[in-house]
């Protein structure tokens, strides 16, 4: 038996507001990712992107049609669930949002101290692998801006790489970095997609990552307007 798509989106619909102020943002989307897929979501700024993301990550709540996130249904979902949803999720931001009084070591601790419960031991060991994971092996006792935007965003992915999630979820993760830096975090993620199977949706502006995917949506109006396998002819 095949297993579930991770992401499984029919039909979904989503508006701000109410009444006369009621604007809708997203239009009958229909989305799957497949176990180990590289998803990049393009289109222009207000065709609904992170708005996609946020309620596949269970930041807002579904409001019309179907949206199964690993094997969770999400309509109709108590917070409780959202809650444990989230937690198999690793998300990274366009803004690493670290806390700039923690160091490397500390921001990434931080996460599995909101989330479980380990002893010092194993807190400490994970906290390790997932910055040696990004080849910050070196930097753990820096802050953050004692390192690069580029370090930076590794510290933000070794945070959200450390739960070892069965989703990452990425909004314009290069979009703050230069060629050079933007390029080794994607690659960064391939890599660790490839290793782990775990899928990747990753909303992105950036032409000069499309090569990384497995396929390519593209958003236009609240609308999936293409998707496509063949990255060459999507970009």
């Amino acid at each position: 038996m095949q297993p579930e798509a991770p992401i499984v989106a029919r039909d979904l619909c989503f508006a701000f507001g109410e009444g006369e102020l009621r604007k809708q943002i997203l239009f009958n989307v229909c989305l799957v990712v497949e176990p180990g897929e590289i998803v990049l979501l393009t289109g222009p700024s207000g065709s609904g992107k992170t708005t996609l993301l946020t309620l596949i990550g269970g930041l807002r709540r579904v409001q019309d049609g179907e949206l199964r996130v690993l094997g969770q249904q999400l309509n109709g979902a108590s917070e409780p669930i959202l809650v444990k949803s989230r937690r198999r999720i690793g998300f990274i931001f366009q803004q690493h949002n670290l806390l700039p009084f923690l160091t490397a070591r500390q921001n990434v601790e931080l996460m599995l101290d909101m989330e479980r419960r380990l002893t010092r031991i194993d807190l400490a060991s994970r906290t390790v692998s997932a910055l040696e994971s990004v080849g910050l092996g070196d930097r753990f006792d820096f802050e953050p801006a004692q390192l690069s935007g580029g370090q930076r965003q590794r510290v933000a992915i070794a945070r959200a790489l450390v739960g070892d999630p069965e989703l990452i979820l990425a909004d314009e993760p290069t979009a703050a970095l230069d060629s050079k830096s933007g390029r080794s975090v994607v690659d960064l993620l391939k890599n660790l997609a490839r290793e782990r199977g775990v899928p990747i949706l990753m909303v992105t502006h950036d032409a000069r990552v499309l090569d990384v995917a497995d396929r390519v949506v593209s958003m236009e109006d609240g609308a999936i307007i293409e998707s496509a396998g063949d990255v060459e002819s999507a970009s």
